[in-house]
């Protein structure tokens, strides 16, 4: 199985080692790997994990849990991005270690229930563990631990149900937003035109960079560390820097970013099927 996670990690470009977790701004801590993110927002009155890693992750964020001196039972609620494999592979044992509620958009529990067979993009080649939504939910919904509201928007395209989270959180006295992005990647075996199990997909990424764009943005974080810079960040922060995630203009550059990077790809599929078009 070890073997298995690892060539499917390779297969889609996944390079994740172990991190050491650290505090990231307000409640919200890293406990996820080098690549693949899983974040804790500490409450009182017990704590929100967004994002399981795969399959094989679970042991390291229940590692990184402890090191922060929280307890890994004491994890009440199971968010999750998005329904692939190396973000929602852990959640079944997590799940089964904390029973923890597990929250879901509606298209990503029909996904997770499925272990991620019958993707759109990958077929059955990248399943994992089965988990069930405790709790489906629809835009704008609000998860609440303790004094913490997270607020679900739903953001899909990378999968049906993509979903990014919002909360408010305190740090140096004043308060800041915190958007926990699903993916707006497309990946290399992805495809937009023409793709008969997802015929709306290019709409729906369209859409969700409207909407991401709408929500007040102060500290971006993603379910990949590369789209953030993570590693780049913390080690400011080891230099002594303010809290460097804390970065307005992060957000708005990542998503400038990928909108080119969506468009450009969208329009070489476009341009690849226009000759035989043509002909026709």
């Amino acid at each position: 199985m070890m073997l298995l996670a690892l060539l499917l990690l390779a297969q889609t470009g996944v390079r994740n080692e172990a991190r050491e977790p650290f505090h990231v701004v307000g409640n919200v801590y890293s406990v996820g790997g080098s690549d693949v993110t899983s974040f804790l927002i500490a409450t009182p009155k017990g704590h929100v994990l967004i994002d399981g890693g795969p399959r094989e992750m679970g042991p390291q964020i229940a590692r990184n849990i402890d090191k922060l001196g929280f307890k890994l039972e004491d994890v009440k609620v199971l968010l999750l991005t998005h329904a692939h494999f190396d973000h929602a592979g852990g959640l079944a044992e997590l799940k089964r270690r904390t029973g923890a509620q597990i929250v879901l958009s509606r298209a990503d529990s029909e996904a997770a229930a499925r272990g991620g067979k019958a993707d759109p993009q990958f077929g059955d080649t990248l399943a994992f563990p089965p988990v069930y939504a405790d709790r489906v939910v629809q835009e704008a919904a609000v998860v609440r631990v303790g004094p913490t509201e997270l607020v679900a928007h739903l953001t899909p395209g990378h999968t049906r149900g993509c979903t990014t989270w919002t909360t408010v959180q305190q740090e140096e006295g004043r308060e800041v937003r915190v958007v926990f992005s699903c993916s707006v990647s497309v990946p290399d075996n992805y495809k937009l035109s023409g793709n008969a199990l997802y015929p709306g997909i290019a709409d729906d990424y369209e859409r969700s960079f409207r909407v991401l764009r709408a929500l007040p943005c102060d500290v971006l974080l993603a379910p990949h560390a590369s789209l953030f810079h993570q590693d780049e960040r913390r080690a400011r922060i080891a230099r002594g820097a303010p809290n460097p995630f804390v970065d307005p203009a992060a957000c708005t550059a990542y998503l400038d970013q990928s909108e080119r990077d969506f468009h450009a790809r969208l329009d070489r599929e476009r341009a690849a099927v226009a000759p035989a078009t043509f002909r026709k």
